[in-house]
C-alpha cells in the first residue's frame, strides 16, 4: 500500500497545518503555503481529519499507485493525468494498482501550487506533533526534504483491490454533485488587503502612500520563507531599532534598505524588522499562489471586514464538510 515516486518534480514537499507551538524553540510553523487548498483537497479526498497532503509547486511529479487510493487535487491546475488521461481538480478521484498520476506545468497567471492528498493521508512519522517538511531544518515530512526519483511513501487508507467494486465506487464518486462555496474556490485577487502593521504609524506618509497604492513585483529572491517585493522603496520618519517579536504569516516586515519582505509559511520565529502591514487571513492563499516575477498591490481594510471574511471561510469548510457526508460514507463502505 504505497505511492512510487517516478520524477519528482521541481519542489514536492508533505505540509499539514503547520508546526504550531514551537516557535519558542526556534522551530517554525511550517505547512501548506495555501491553507485553503490543503483543507479542501482533504475534505474531497474523504478525510475528516487534516493530514498531510503533497504540496506541489510549479512543475508536478510523476506518481505511480501501488495500489488503489481515492484522491483528490486543490489548488491551481498544473495540468494533471491518469495513464495519459486528463483528470480535474477539486473532484474525489479513484487511482488502481500500477495506475500513473502525472502533473504538467503551472500556467502563467493561474497559481503555482497545488495539492495532492489521499484518503487516509500517508505515512509519515510526526516531528514535534507535525508532518509538515521544514526545507532548511531538514526534518519532517519524508526524510525531512522535498520527494526524490525512487522515492516510497506508505497509504495507510488503502482502498480494497478487487475491481469490480472499484469501478463502482469510482462512478459512485463521479455522480456526486460538489458545490464549492464561493469562498473556497480558487481565485487570484489582484490587490491583497491588509490591516495596518504594529509599526504602521512610523512609517512616512509617502511610504504608507506608496504600500496601498503602488504596484510591486516579487523578486526572484524568494521563496516558503519570504517574498521579497521589488517596488518603491518604503521609510520610517525616524529609523530606530526595535526589539525582536514574533513572526507570523503575512507580514509585510521592511529592512533598513527599504525592500518589503511578505514573510510566509517557513517564516523566522522571531523578526526585529519594522512590521508596515499584515496581509488578511482571507487573502494568504492568494498570496502564496503567486510567485517570483508576479506584480501584486495592497488595499486597506478595516479589522471587522477581516474578521468577518475569516467567520465566513471557517462556515464554508463547515458546510462543505457536512454536504461530503454522502462522499465519507461510500468510502467507509
Amino acid at each position: 500500500m504505497s505511492l512510487t515516486v517516478l520524477k519528482p518534480g521541481l519542489l514536492s514537499s508533505f505540509q499539514d497545518a503547520g508546526r504550531t507551538g514551537c516557535q519558542h524553540l526556534g522551530v517554525p510553523v511550517c505547512g501548506a503555503m495555501d491553507a485553503r487548498a490543503h483543507r479542501l483537497a482533504n475534505l474531497l479526498a474523504g478525510n475528516q481529519a487534516d493530514p498531510a497532503t503533497l504540496e506541489i509547486t510549479l512543475v508536478g511529479p510523476t506518481l505511480r499507485f501501488e495500489s488503489p487510493a481515492c484522491f483528490a487535487i486543490g489548488g491551481a491546475d498544473l495540468h494533471a493525468t491518469l495513464n495519459g488521461a486528463a483528470v480535474p481538480c477539486h473532484r474525489p478521484l479513484v487511482a488502481r494498482t500500477g495506475d500513473v498520476l502525472a502533473f504538467g506545468s503551472a500556467t502563467p497567471g493561474r497559481g503555482m501550487r497545488a495539492y495532492l492528498a489521499v484518503r487516509g493521508g500517508y505515512a509519515l512519522t510526526p516531528v514535534m506533533g507535525s508532518t509538515s517538511t521544514y526545507l532548511r531544518g531538514r526534518f519532517g515530512g519524508h526524510a525531512g526534504r522535498a520527494l526524490a526519483k525512487g522515492d516510497t511513501i506508505g497509504l495507510p487508507g488503502a482502498l480494497p483491490g478487487k475491481p469490480a467494486a472499484l469501478a463502482r465506487l469510482a462512478d459512485a464518486l463521479w455522480q456526486i454533485r460538489i458545490y464549492l462555496p464561493a469562498t473556497l474556490a480558487p481565485s487570484l485577487r489582484h490587490a491583497l488587503r491588509v490591516l495596518p502593521g504594529v509599526h504602521w504609524d512610523e512609517f512616512d506618509a509617502e511610504s504608507r502612500h506608496h504600500l496601498l497604492h503602488a504596484e510591486f513585483r516579487i523578486s526572484t529572491q524568494s521563496d516558503r520563507m519570504g517574498y521579497r517585493l521589488d517596488g518603491p522603496t518604503l521609510a520610517m520618519t525616524a529609523p530606530r531599532q526595535i526589539l525582536s517579536e514574533a513572526a507570523s504569516y503575512g507580514t509585510v516586515q521592511v529592512p533598513s534598505g527599504g525592500e518589503a519582505i511578505v514573510l510566509m509559511a517557513d517564516r523566522q520565529t522571531t523578526g526585529g524588522y519594522p512590521k508596515i502591514a499584515q496581509v488578511i487571513t482571507a487573502d494568504l492563499p492568494s498570496l502564496a499562489q503567486r510567485g517570483p516575477g508576479y506584480a501584486l498591490r495592497f488595499a486597506g481594510i478595516e479589522l471587522d471586514e477581516a474578521q468577518r471574511l475569516d467567520g465566513e471561510r471557517e462556515d464554508a469548510f463547515a458546510q462543505l464538510q457536512d454536504a461530503l457526508a454522502p462522499l465519507r460514507a461510500l468510502l467507509h463502505a
